[in-house]
């Protein structure tokens, strides 16, 4: 049972780290055609995350690829479930990465406007569905007793699952904006900086919405013992000094205010979820729990084991991959290469 729980607490950090990382660069793609004025800025803005963009969908693999081991009946029935979401933000994901990949093939206005377009709207598409899957965990859905999903799609784009969409893509934007103040040429930063603060009104708005919408709608801020109301009011908190250090241009701190949001939304959604991974709206006793969804307690102990050795090796090339490209983008680099 230690392991069990060790590896849902595992998955959510791997969940959480990747939100954290990645959120950034979704919130970047969506900002580049509206603060790339010109092409050397739309260079300057993808140099910023070019480095890092790849690495960060890691996590969305080794999180999944957690999943799928410790806890397989559940990742057997999230993926059937959410089939058709999977396949548009796969789909949004190649787009994105053939924009990073093919904008520069060609020296043409319009090939590359067509791309600053698709690296927008999958980074768009792909924050939004993350948002309606974690709506939904949040919420449950129609799980039967042999613990699978029939009822398609429809359902799953519910008001409270479309409601969290706009969340995440609204904190991911603000997310890339503070990444680009202290990453992007000053005169892109100040465009971000003015655009962080209007989408940081927008995300408190949103977030008051979701946690009284939560609070109605599932029992993950209400249930007796553990819930997820201590991290819910913490990310109230830490979002609120986000927008303080954000108008004081106390980047490093703003920051890490939007990442500890994104830090602790997560948390609150898995806090509520524990012990179960996936609700049933139909029957508590058809939801999918840390117990009759999990591997045997020999893989779990081997997987722990192989954990303990190469997680601290892959933490520390990223952080150093991190610490390499620290430095603020030139945009009279870009200027050179027109």
């Amino acid at each position: 049972m230690i392991l069990n729980i060790l590896w849902f607490i595992f998955v959510m950090i791997l969940f959480a780290g990747f939100f954290v990382l990645e959120g950034f660069d979704y919130g970047v793609g969506m900002l580049l055609p509206w603060l790339g004025r010109k092409e050397a800025d739309r260079r300057a803005i993808l140099r910023t995350i070019g480095p890092h963009w790849d690495g960060n969908e890691v996590w969305m693999i080794t999180a999944g690829g957690a999943l799928f081991a410790a806890f397989p009946a559940a990742y057997a029935t999230l993926f059937s479930a959410f089939y058709l979401p999977v396949v548009l933000l796969l789909a949004a994901l190649i787009v994105r990465g053939a924009g990073f990949e093919y904008r520069n093939r060609m020296n043409h206005a319009r090939w590359r406007i067509f791309w600053d377009w698709g690296i927008f709207a999958g980074s768009l598409l792909a924050a939004f569905l993350w948002g309606v899957v974690m709506g939904n965990l949040a919420r449950g859905f129609a799980i039967r007793a042999d613990g699978n999903y029939y009822d398609g799609l429809l359902p799953l784009l519910n008001p409270y699952a479309l409601a969290s969409g706009l969340l995440f893509a609204a904190l991911f934007t603000l997310h890339g904006a503070i990444f680009l103040i202290r990453k992007a040429p000053l005169e892109i930063a100040e465009r971000a900086a003015k655009t962080g603060r209007s989408v940081w009104l927008a995300v408190l708005c949103g977030l008051i919405l979701f946690d009284l919408w939560t609070w109605q709608t599932t029992d993950i801020l209400s249930r007796p013992g553990l819930n997820g109301l201590p991290a819910s009011a913490l990310a109230w908190l830490v979002l609120l000094f986000t927008g303080l250090a954000l108008r004081q241009w106390r980047t490093g701190w703003a920051f890490l205010g939007s990442a500890l949001t994104i830090l602790c939304l997560i948390t609150m959604i898995f806090t509520g979820l524990y012990p179960r991974i996936l609700i049933s709206t139909l029957d508590p006793g058809y939801s999918l729990t840390i117990t009759n969804a999990a591997s045997s307690a020999y893989t779990l102990r081997v997987m722990t084991i192989v954990t303990v050795f190469l997680l601290p090796l892959v933490l520390t090339y990223q952080a150093w991959t991190y610490w390499v490209f620290r430095q603020r983008v030139s945009v009279k680099v870009e200027e050179s290469q027109e």
